[in-house]
């Protein structure tokens, strides 16, 4: 998306990014499909372009301006990534039916705000395994490292305790809050979020 947003010239916006139309290869890369929707968007047009989405995609992941008739933009995209990345932490879809009377993914996301990540993220996160530690410790960022121990052969291993794994959650999990803001103005773009993820993906692999 980063490619198709940053580097087409013109930019390509997809429209109907959500997760059946994200593919993993046998190397578990990630590769977007069905293009049926996707348009090119002018560099020089207005907020009042010609070709307008309306409600074509998918209900929970269509940017919320498009409702009124707005142009395809490369913004309407991140809006949809935010929400399939809430949806991969907290394993809740969109049209979930919690989520009612004023309640939906992105203000139940925000709790992450709050400190209760245990509460919103996916539980099969925080399974005990080779690279998670049962004891939780302190930490005051996701790039602080992680803690040592010894094996019975005396070599050193890494493992991430639950403490720093709810950080770096929480930190994956205000990507897609800062892409999925209501308003156009306060959205990351899709360069921005690929920062932050790649920095956090870089903090986790240091310490295991």
């Amino acid at each position: 998306m980063d490619y198709l947003h940053h580097d087409c010239e013109p930019p390509i916006v997809h429209c109907d990014l959500k997760p059946g139309n994200v593919l993993l290869d046998h190397d578990m890369v990630a590769h977007v499909a069905d293009f049926g929707l996707a348009r090119f968007v002018s560099q020089h047009s207005s907020g009042n372009g010609s070709w307008t989405i309306g409600l074509k995609g998918s209900i929970g992941y269509i940017a919320p301006e498009y409702g009124l008739g707005s142009s395809a933009s490369t913004s309407g995209d991140v809006y949809s990534f935010g929400i399939l990345l809430l949806e991969l932490f907290t394993a809740k879809k969109p049209t979930n039916e919690m989520f009612q009377e004023g309640l939906n993914l992105n203000n139940f996301a925000t709790k992450v705000n709050e400190n209760h990540v245990t509460e919103i993220a996916d539980p099969r996160l925080f399974r005990n395994d080779e690279h998670f530690s049962s004891e939780s410790t302190s930490t005051s960022s996701y790039l602080t490292d992680g803690d040592s121990s010894r094996n019975s052969n005396g070599s050193s291993s890494r493992r991430i305790s639950v403490g720093k794994g709810e950080e770096f959650i929480a930190a994956a999990i205000r990507v897609g809050l800062s892409c999925a803001a209501y308003s156009t103005n306060d959205r990351s773009t899709m360069r921005e979020a690929l920062s932050k993820l790649q920095k956090i993906k870089k903090a986790t692999l240091d310490i295991v």
